[in-house]
């Protein structure tokens, strides 16, 4: 008897009675109709992401809290700059001419071959090419966040960042940037690091 714990990972603002949600807490005989309720309520702006999700149960008295977690700091950024619908659209786009070269590309091997049968003269030496210089291909920045998007982001995070102090918070949200790779306000992300550290931004950093 006495607290019970149900973790899941659900799809924010969309959970459902189904499984592994609604047959796990039918077990504690609870109103799972209200408590799927409360939890789309309280993960309503996390529409189109995954969220951690946990709920206390007293088992005696079938009284319970609900504690949300947030999405990663990367399906934040994603979600904020719309990057995750810009990529289906993207893959939908692609499709048709990525089957069109692979058309060109049977076509051409068609040609080559019909070629190769009607030639009868002695081929020529083969000549070995030299290889291609390696070029060093830069990555495509995906998306800008502005200093307010970040202060944002922040906010979501804060409870589950390493760093309490709100400078630092702000710093690590950034620093998730360099990897994606995003800018923020336009500029590489360790510039604006450097920036918030020569106190460019404390005006902005009261929260």
């Amino acid at each position: 008897m006495g607290l019970k714990t149900v973790e899941a990972l659900i799809d924010g603002g969309k959970a459902t009675p189904a499984p592994p949600l609604g047959p796990t807490l039918s077990v504690f005989k609870v109103n799972i109709g209200k408590i799927i309720q409360d939890i789309n309520e309280k993960t309503k702006h996390y529409n189109g992401m995954k969220v951690p999700v946990k709920i206390i149960i007293d088992d005696e008295t079938k009284n319970y809290t609900i504690e949300i977690g947030t999405p990663p700091t990367s399906s934040l950024i994603r979600k904020e700059l719309g990057l995750e619908k810009i990529g289906s659209q993207k893959k939908e786009e692609e499709a048709p001419k990525e089957e069109a070269v692979a058309t060109a590309e049977k076509t051409k091997e068609e040609v080559e071959k019909s070629k190769s049968e009607e030639k009868t003269e002695t081929p020529a030496k083969e000549v070995k090419a030299e290889p291609a210089p390696v070029v060093k291909k830069e990555r495509e920045i995906v998306g800008n966040l502005t200093f307010d998007q970040i202060i944002k982001i922040t906010k979501m995070k804060k409870d589950n960042l390493l760093s309490k102090n709100t400078k630092k918070a702000v710093k690590e949200i950034v620093a998730s940037c360099v990897s994606m790779p995003i800018t923020v306000e336009g500029k590489n992300p360790k510039e604006v690091i450097k920036e918030i550290d020569e106190g460019i931004y404390d005006d902005k950093l009261n929260f």
